[in-house]
């Protein structure tokens, strides 16, 4: 015959038992925080040091941009816009000399991007040359390092 341990009013357990406990315990969570701040300390640097190199990379990209849509203007007006026109030539026709006789309906850009710095793109053109730059992390003319102006010329 087979023996059945009594029953408490409050559970399952036979008297004298406690319920094993669920859960973790505090050297336990220790432990993950410590591995997680571990992971963060090797991780965090090199993400935080590629953020001047991809802003650099954004620059770069949308001179490029620039310098085809403004390839594709000359392509149809024989010339750049001036540097008085601007690069808002290429998003609405422009007045002025040299006249647009040939420009594009609808432009060719949608919106003029701005630098990772929210600062608009510089624009110079002798109407057979041209120059793009960003200022730079810093906005201004010149600067070193992260701060130093990017640009772009034609060859």
């Amino acid at each position: 015959m087979r023996r059945v341990a009594p029953r408490t009013c409050t559970g399952s357990l036979p008297m004298g038992e406690r319920p094993k406990a669920s859960g973790f315990t505090l050297i336990e969570i220790m432990v993950v925080v410590v591995i997680l701040g571990i992971m963060a300390a090797l991780v965090v640097p090199n993400i935080a040091g590629r953020q001047e190199q991809a802003q650099r990379t954004a620059v770069e990209s949308d001179l490029n941009a620039l310098a085809n849509a403004l390839e594709f203007y000359r392509l149809d007006n024989f010339t750049y816009p001036s540097t008085e026109q601007g690069l808002q030539a290429l998003v609405s026709q422009p007045s002025g000399y040299p006249e647009a006789r040939r420009w594009k309906s609808g432009g060719y850009l949608r919106r003029l991007p701005t630098d990772p710095w929210g600062t608009p793109y510089q624009y110079l053109s002798s109407g057979e040359r041209f120059e793009l730059y960003s200022l730079g992390a810093d906005g201004q003319e010149g600067g070193e390092g992260g701060a130093a102006d990017i640009a772009f010329e034609t060859p």
